[in-house]
């Protein structure tokens, strides 16, 4: 209200002046009278509701309207301020509550009936106009009505486009916390339950590697703990969304996920060696500088793969391969023979789950134009294939602002 009530006292003396009275609105072509007291007060509510028209635009409109029908009626000079009359019908299109039903068809019989009166006034006075000319006129108040609507669906379909965007930002950003929170959740517990089960029958076969187990076992916990922590500083990342009345996913940027620190995949490589798989790693080709969120792709793809050959084929020998190209990063990580079934396993199954992991590592790669398969070998073992480019494209650029 304060900038309706900025705008129109900055131009009251504008549409006041003598000067601008012939650029204003006049519809009754009546001879002229003095205004007097009268006239200057129906003039000056011509233009001062204005200062209602986004809060009370129907109240504002009420005024300005009936003070115009008096003006052209009595006869009252020309002026400039009869312009308010415009910016009302205006304002009522853009800022006034949407009608329904009854309530539409009740305003649209109120608006005939007002300007039918209006004309009968205009007429009973000796107003020279005719009918077309009438008609004319309420075709123009219509059309500034009809100009205020627009705006104000094209302002609603925006604000509609905005909160879809939201959403959506919001439903990607769920989905790529639940990817990470799978990933690294997934494969540390994976390895401290193996390494677990292990150190039970170590305590009565070999207690001299209890120790050894145990530290593993220790070791897997503070990498799951430094990792849900990273995950937890990107959700903080997000901002306090009541701070200015917009989604946590959409009130800054996230946090950046976080690649794998160099030598990475050694070290992950070693880790699961740690907790019992026979595990080994082939890299070929010269490595080159990857994007981070290409890089962490590769990653996420072999520990998936390596927390599936925990979970069901422990003890069995798994092959990592990596291979760097000048175009893209290739990645087969392969588990030979049937799964075993051990005592520990019969005990505590850790069972297969529902394959959300391959499915959160295939929507990864395929941001950026690769490909990942995954399936069982003719000798019993699986496999995991991927590919992804090194440069990235599709949606990549994308998904590395989001991520």
């Amino acid at each position: 209200m304060s900038r309706d009530a900025v705008f129109t006292v900055l131009l009251a003396p504008l549409v006041f002046a003598p000067v601008t009275a012939p650029i204003g609105a006049q519809f009754g072509d009546l001879p002229e009278r003095p205004p007097g007291l009268p006239g200057v007060l129906v003039t000056a509510v011509l233009w001062l509701p204005l200062v209602l028209r986004r809060r009370w635009p129907v109240v504002c409109l009420a005024l300005i309207a009936g003070a115009f029908a008096v003006h052209e009626v009595v006869g009252y000079p020309q002026t400039c301020a009869s312009l308010g009359l415009y910016m009302a019908l205006y304002s009522l299109g853009a800022h006034g509550n949407r009608a329904r039903g009854v309530r539409r068809a009740l305003a649209v019989a109120v608006a005939i009936t007002a300007f039918t009166l209006f004309v009968l006034g205009l007429h009973h006075r000796g107003s020279p106009l005719h009918v077309p000319d009438f008609v004319l006129m309420f075709l123009i108040l219509v059309a500034c009505w009809a100009i205020g609507r627009t705006v104000r669906a094209r302002q609603d379909g925006e604000a509609e486009r905005r909160r879809l965007s939201v959403e959506a930002a919001m439903a990607r950003e769920r989905a790529r916390i639940a990817r990470e929170l799978h990933d690294v959740v997934t494969h540390h517990v994976t390895a401290m339950v193996v390494q677990a089960d292990a150190a039970q029958f170590l305590l009565a076969d070999a207690p001299e590697r209890v120790e050894t187990g145990l530290e593993a076992i220790s070791d897997s916990g503070r990498r799951a703990l430094r990792d849900l922590q990273h995950l937890l500083g990107v959700l903080k990342a997000s901002g306090d969304p009541a701070a200015d009345g917009l989604p946590s996913a959409m009130s800054a940027p996230s946090a950046p996920d976080r690649g794998p620190e160099p030598g990475g995949l050694s070290e992950l490589v070693e880790q699961t060696r740690t907790a019992g798989q026979p595990v080994e790693l082939a890299e070929r080709g010269e490595r080159q500088e990857l994007a981070t969120a290409v890089e962490l792709a590769a990653y996420r793809v072999v520990q998936e793969a390596l927390t599936n050959a925990l979970k069901h084929a422990p003890g069995h020998r798994t092959l990592v391969q990596v291979h760097y190209g000048r175009e893209d990063v290739e990645v087969e990580v392969t588990t030979e023979g049937a799964p075993a079934t051990t005592t520990a396993q019969r005990r505590r199954p850790l069972g297969r789950g529902g394959g959300h992991g391959l499915i959160g590592l295939r929507e990864r790669v395929s941001v950026f134009g690769g490909e990942l398969s995954a399936g069982d070998r003719p000798d019993g073992g699986f496999s995991v294939h991927a590919r992804i480019p090194s440069a990235g494209h599709g949606e990549a650029a994308a998904y590395g602002a989001e991520a």
